[in-house]
């Protein structure tokens, strides 16, 4: 691990007031659990004391951490502080959900030094959110989009969700230019993703609706990248577009070029070094584990240098920036190009990967492919 990369930290925070019927994440909807919750993330939080020092990055998701109560939030970031090292100009973000925001809310955010709200929108188009079983309404979206500039946020993120049954590619580019009209710093666009076990999923393999095909799918990704890319935006990784590289999510990098973050709360994950850990996927089990005084963790998991090459390959290929070949050789014992000089000639002529001032990186349509990209 490169001990220059500074850690970040996650907090999961497991409560929503109705469960999204495609959504695989933790949560649950008894928010009554909220102050045993918080005792117990404040242990954990004392638990790791002194270790992930320093830190620059805060992400509060969930879940719906906007349910919380400003002085809950209030009381978690004092914890952090008190417990960490959290450097004077860190990205502090919260995710939100659009039926929660209000101005007092969110004046309250940015008093507690939250400097970086993420707005789960996930269209302008209310049939698309009723299909999703999303919460609030289009109107709801919009003022919760308008309603963080108000309130002083200079960085402010939207995920919108492309790929849904009936959802059409137009319906998708009018939710695109309602987006950017906006101006939000970042854009998350994301596919439907149909897990098995999740309420959509369960539809879906009973055969209530179809999803998009493969070449559906495509120009769906490839209308996304080239409508932000002409409206400013860099498509800096499969999902993601920032309106300039200093509002690219710092805590999410992360997460792609192999930097430690610790992740605390319910189904929390953590990396460190050739280390990979996750807390229980259970509010009951997680509790139990912090009163009796151990760390929540599920299970730990030790990564062989060929599985943290192979990781590497797979997430550098998914962002613009790519995969720096001397630093991939020095990390990883391993010449990318050596043994591979026809493999790579080949997706170089298709227009897949572009081998440039000692970088391998994908192509925007390299960006569409890049899971397979990663096989090579």
């Amino acid at each position: 691990m490169n001990s220059k990369k500074i850690p970040g930290l996650y907090i999961h925070i497991p409560f929503c007031l109705s469960k999204c019927p495609y959504c695989d994440f933790y949560s649950s909807t008894s928010i009554s659990a909220a102050p045993d919750f918080l005792n117990g993330l404040s242990k954990e939080m004392e638990m790791y004391r002194h270790q992930f020092n320093p830190i620059d990055t805060v992400y509060i998701g969930g879940g719906t951490p906007s349910l919380l109560s400003p002085e809950q939030l209030e009381n978690i970031l004092t914890k952090v502080r008190k417990n960490f090292d959290l450097i004077a100009d860190a990205e502090i973000t919260i995710e939100a959900n659009p039926a929660d925001l209000n101005q007092s809310f969110l004046e309250s955010m940015r008093e507690i030094g939250i400097n970086r709200i993420n707005i789960g929108a996930q269209s302008f188009d209310e049939k698309v959110l009723g299909f999703l079983g999303r919460r609030h309404s289009v109107k709801e979206a919009i003022s919760a989009v308008e309603a963080p500039r108000k309130a002083g946020f200079e960085n402010i993120g939207l995920d919108l969700i492309y790929g849904v049954p009936g959802q059409g590619i137009g319906v998708w580019l009018n939710t695109l230019k309602q987006g950017i009209a906006f101006s939000p710093e970042h854009l998350s666009c994301y596919q439907l993703t149909l897990e098995p076990k999740t309420p959509l999923g369960r539809r879906w393999q009973a055969g209530e609706f179809s999803a998009p095909g493969e070449e559906l799918q495509y120009e769906f990704f490839m209308k996304t990248s080239e409508f932000l890319e002409e409206a400013g935006y860099i498509h800096y990784e499969v999902s993601n577009f920032a309106r300039g590289m200093e509002h690219a999510s710092k805590h999410n990098q992360k997460y792609w070029d192999h930097s430690p973050f610790l992740g605390l709360g319910p189904s929390a994950h953590s990396f460190h070094g050739n280390q990979r850990w996750w807390n229980h996927r259970s509010f009951d089990q997680y509790l139990a584990s912090i009163n009796a005084g151990n760390l929540p963790v599920q299970e730990t998991e030790t990564l062989t240098i060929e599985q943290l090459r192979l990781e590497a390959l797979y997430l550098g290929l998914r962002t613009k920036k790519g995969i720096s070949l001397q630093d991939f050789k020095k990390q990883y014992h391993s010449d990318l190009l050596s043994g591979k000089k026809k493999i790579f000639k080949k997706l170089e002529e298709a227009g897949f990967i572009a081998i440039r001032d000692g970088y391998l990186y994908p192509t925007p349509t390299g960006l569409a492919i890049a899971d397979t990209l990663s096989l090579i």
